[in-house]
């Protein structure tokens, strides 16, 4: 059975659930749940702010061929959010089959959620496949990013994963906004003959950032603001940005770097969290 036509796990390896509510003016964990090789660490606020910080672990190191992990986030009224891991997801070689995250995420009225995680390493005939349904009330906060990054390969050969498939619906207000799709296919390399198609695959790069934004405050003129900031970083990356049918955007990067492509999100972001709540940049240190 190849692994585009594996059968998807129905045990799950690793379950997380966690519901954030408002109490005494800063949000707190109302619920929480952990089975398996996934867990958060204790809560941590970074800043003066209201908003709670949480760092999501896996002991096992690495997602494994025939894993699946599920991960539930509720964040109510009034909360705020901000979600990281404690280290880089690796997705290891998945012969025959494929590694599966499965997230859903509901916001209520007002809510507003941070996710950042590191970086997801695809090593040498990896399939990874992660899916994330939103629900989010039309007054809620939304912002994702995502890097993705190849793993080293024993010939020292890039884009020898087998695939990646990043697949985010969004629903606001109970109607579907976007369905945010994204599959990575590198080409099968078979030597010198495929030496001259290979740039055009990624445009020749080898990582690629992603920042989804959805917010009521998104309009044209925020948008053209972003697209602004990008040329900062024009001479390391190709970009682009495209908004949303409402209000919400996509960013698009390619890069060499990780680097790079996290000071890039990091500068969108921090725009964002300095005007919509008057909180600086992120630091995420975690070493």
């Amino acid at each position: 059975m190849s692994a585009l036509t594996a059968q998807p796990a129905t045990e799950a390896m690793g379950e997380l659930r966690l519901c954030i509510g408002r109490r005494g003016g800063r949000s707190v964990a109302t619920h929480q749940y952990h089975r398996g090789a996934l867990r958060v660490l204790r809560p941590h606020y970074l800043d003066e702010s209201e908003q709670v910080c949480y760092v999501i672990v896996n002991p096992g190191g690495a997602y494994l061929g025939g894993d699946l992990y599920t991960i539930d986030f509720e964040v109510g009224r009034d909360a705020r959010l901000l979600l990281t891991t404690q280290s880089a997801t690796k997705i290891y070689k998945t012969p025959d089959t494929f590694a599966e995250q499965r997230m859903r995420i509901t916001l209520g009225p007002d809510a507003a959620l941070e996710y950042a995680p590191d970086q997801l390493i695809a090593y040498r005939q990896a399939n990874y496949r992660q899916n994330a349904v939103i629900e989010m009330d039309e007054t809620a906060s939304l912002i994702l990013s995502e890097v993705i990054t190849p793993g080293w390969s024993p010939d020292g050969e890039p884009f020898r994963y087998e695939q990646l498939r990043l697949r985010n619906e969004i629903r606001r207000g109970g109607r579907l906004l976007a369905i945010d799709n994204l599959l990575i296919r590198p080409p099968i390399s078979t030597g010198a003959a495929d030496q001259a198609a290979g740039p055009a695959f990624m445009e020749g790069y080898s990582h690629l950032g992603s920042l989804l934004v959805v917010d009521p405050r998104v309009g044209p003129a925020l948008v053209d603001e972003m697209h602004a900031l990008l040329r900062e970083f024009e001479q390391d990356t190709l970009t682009g940005i495209s908004q949303l049918n409402g209000p919400g955007f996509v960013v698009r990067s390619l890069s060499h770097s990780t680097e790079k492509l996290n000071a890039l999100i990091g500068c969108l972001t921090a725009l964002l969290r300095e005007r919509w709540f008057g909180q600086g940049p992120l630091n995420l240190r975690k070493y």
